[in-house]
């Protein structure tokens, strides 16, 4: 009885986990692809995406994420902000050094930030901050590697989320923001993969480098 409980559990949280990655595939296809993305308001489905899909991790995980704002540790916070420094500068070094090696990557570069439009750069902060980064995070960490780990080892599952994270930015066609995904994905999915009690953390850092990278002090 218990075999076929725990069997039914498995089809049940491997099936909602393919439709929640196609359905993130689809968003990102219509946000990123030459022949939907001049259609739509990027800012408007890239929010509401990420509700989305933190929506889905939300109703498909077993057990609560439990990843209330009003319970960050400051020690958490401070982590949150050293990663995202890290992560900024590696970005920062990655720019100089891709520029003297492809003669496209400015133009790719400016090809990104052209996405701001004229959207305001306090109510993009504050997106970024409060909604875009927090829900990505916890869709693809929180909830799909999270949930990759229960069936396969950590590190497969830190492998098979990466990929995931990076392929659906595929549609885009943009070299500098498909290495850009992958480079993040490597690093906030490995500190998920060795560190899985800071997901908070890693938000955090999602979050601030989202909002340092796009606004504050962009490349």
């Amino acid at each position: 009885m218990d075999t076929t409980a725990n069997l039914h559990t498995k089809i049940r949280d491997k099936s909602l986990l393919v439709l929640s990655l196609l359905v993130a595939a689809l968003l990102w296809f219509i946000m990123f692809s030459p022949l939907t993305s001049q259609h739509i308001n990027f800012w408007v489905c890239m929010t509401a995406s990420a509700c989305t899909l933190s929506c889905f991790a939300a109703a498909f995980s077993g057990s609560k994420l439990q990843l209330s704002v009003f319970n960050l540790r400051l020690s958490t916070f401070l982590l949150g902000i050293a990663i995202a420094a890290l992560l900024w500068g590696v970005f920062y070094v990655g720019d100089k050094v891709s520029q003297l090696l492809f003669s496209f990557s400015r133009a790719q570069v400016n090809l990104i930030y052209n996405m701001k439009g004229s959207v305001s750069p306090t109510l993009l902060a504050l997106l970024l901050l409060f909604v875009i980064g927090p829900a990505e995070e916890i869709f693809w960490r929180g909830y799909v590697q999270r949930t990759l780990t229960k069936y396969r080892s950590p590190f497969v599952a830190f492998l098979l989320t990466t990929a995931c994270y990076t392929a659906v930015h595929l549609p885009s066609g943009n070299f500098m923001l498909i290495m850009a995904a992958l480079v993040c994905g490597i690093v906030w999915g490995g500190l998920y993969w060795l560190m899985p009690h800071q997901l908070k953390a890693i938000i955090v850092s999602h979050a601030l480098w989202d909002a340092a990278a796009f606004v504050w002090l962009p490349f």
